[in-house]
């Protein structure tokens, strides 16, 4: 007789199994898309049931065991009807940018300015592209990773509100888009939140996010953004992770690269007592660009992973990634990157680096950086670093009259700058240095 094995599973998995299944019997998606819809939410769910939450015996989250981090599943959050914010914390403000802002999950129309859009620009609650059924809302879930993703099939699963954004070929739009995420509720809930990008052949765009919440309050955000950059198009992305000291931030974002196109994207990470951001790249097209950098502060007991996978599946090709870490106190950073070349991939040109700080000797950096190259016509290259301020640097600055915070904030800042220097738009770039500044200037005060 053959015995099946059943899996062991955590209170945290059963619960958001038994939510899956009051999921999937509520109501169905409107429109055209509803039985691909229906479909990738049944295979979503047949995958959660069959392998759980990642672990630290799944390789890719290793150093990020979910099933520590997520021990109680907290229950969708509903829209508090908060109308003039007054009840809310206020969301952070990009200069110049046009916001777009989710409130618990939800959009807030009244918290978003979505009059008088720059030609090619277009706009679109998600519920409402889907029951059109046509246009971009069509590549939704196209882009998933073939392997298994437990926290991308949840989010699959669960999505509820979101957007679709395209912008036209030829489109240069000027104005950079900035889609605020805020909780605001005083007990754990959970947001599945999801949005669609297409960038048209030959047109620019820039695309920002934040995410944030109410201090003190444990949810849990999972967060998925597909981005498809046209032929010959520009896209920068940037996003501010700034959530509660308790939250748990998860985020998966799949971009695709067309021919001769560029994509730029730069994220800063201060907030959540453990964060996830796990990024999966393609180059669709040759003669590409892509640009990765990451800053990530921490301090206390903070863990943040940052992991990458960029796939060169055509030739000719370019990518650099950077990433800078400052760990103070008993935090943990983890970098997990990789550069795949396919065999077809040849006059590849890629870098990737990953360099930590650690202020203490409690902090922990886990480093992992890989190259799995399948031609032989190709430059790539990676590193990794982890160590302790210069001590001659320090011993420099306050032989110079700086008190020893000041130059230990000097140093630090200087070490991150490196990264936040490729942020293209300047308002964009002055207001994200301000905002490390000051996390700095108020760790090291």
């Amino acid at each position: 007789m053959n015995v099946q094995p059943q899996p062991i599973r955590t209170a945290a998995e059963q619960a958001l199994l038994a939510l899956l299944e009051r999921r999937l019997a509520g109501p169905a998606v409107d429109g055209p898309l509803a039985g691909r819809i229906g479909e990738l939410r049944r295979a979503a769910h047949a995958a959660f049931a069959a392998n759980g939450l990642p672990h630290r015996r799944v390789e890719e989250w290793k150093y990020t065991d979910l099933r520590g981090f997520l021990r109680e599943a907290a229950p969708a959050a509903t829209a508090l009807g908060i109308s003039d914010g007054a009840s809310a914390p206020s969301a952070v403000a990009f200069p110049g940018a046009r916001r777009i802002l989710f409130v618990d999950g939800q959009l807030s129309p009244a918290g978003s300015d979505l009059a008088d859009l720059e030609p090619g620009l277009t706009v679109v609650p998600l519920a409402q592209a889907m029951a059109v059924g046509r246009g971009t809302v069509e590549k939704f879930g196209t882009l998933a990773p073939q392997r298994y993703d437990g926290v991308l099939a949840l989010n699959t699963a669960f999505f509820g509100d979101g957007l679709v954004i395209q912008i036209a070929d030829g489109a240069k739009i000027e104005r950079p888009l900035h889609v605020a995420h805020l909780v605001t509720h005083d007990h754990p809930v959970a947001t599945y939140t999801r949005r669609l990008v297409e960038v048209g052949e030959g047109a620019a765009f820039t695309l920002v996010e934040s995410f944030e919440g109410r201090s003190g309050v444990p949810y849990q955000v999972n967060d998925a953004l597909e981005l498809f950059v046209g032929d010959t198009g520009h896209m920068d992305y940037v996003r501010l992770q700034d959530d509660s000291e308790t939250a748990l931030h998860l985020s998966t974002v799949m971009v695709d690269i067309g021919r001769d196109a560029k994509f730029h994207a730069f994220g800063l990470t201060t907030g959540a007592i453990a964060s996830r951001v796990s990024l999966y790249g393609r180059f669709s097209g040759t003669h590409s660009h892509a640009g990765i950098r990451g800053v990530t502060l921490l301090k206390d007991r903070q863990h943040a992973d940052v992991t990458l996978l960029l796939d060169h599946a055509v030739a000719h090709c370019e990518s650099r990634e950077l990433f800078k870490t400052v760990l103070f106190d008993e935090t943990r950073g983890v970098f997990q990157g990789k550069i795949v070349v396919r065999p077809d991939a040849q006059k590849t040109d890629g870098r990737m680096m990953s360099q930590a700080l650690l202020i203490g000797e409690t902090a922990e950096m886990d480093n992992k950086p890989e190259l799995e190259i399948f031609a032989d016509d190709v430059q790539c290259g990676h590193g990794a670093t982890a160590g302790a301020l210069d001590e001659d640097l320090l011993f420099y600055l306050k032989a110079r009259g700086l008190p020893a915070k000041e130059a230990e904030a000097l140093l630090i800042q200087a070490f991150v700058g490196e990264a936040l220097e490729f942020v293209e738009e300047e308002g964009l770039r002055e207001a994200l240095i301000a905002r490390a500044e000051r996390w700095l200037n108020a760790r090291t005060g």
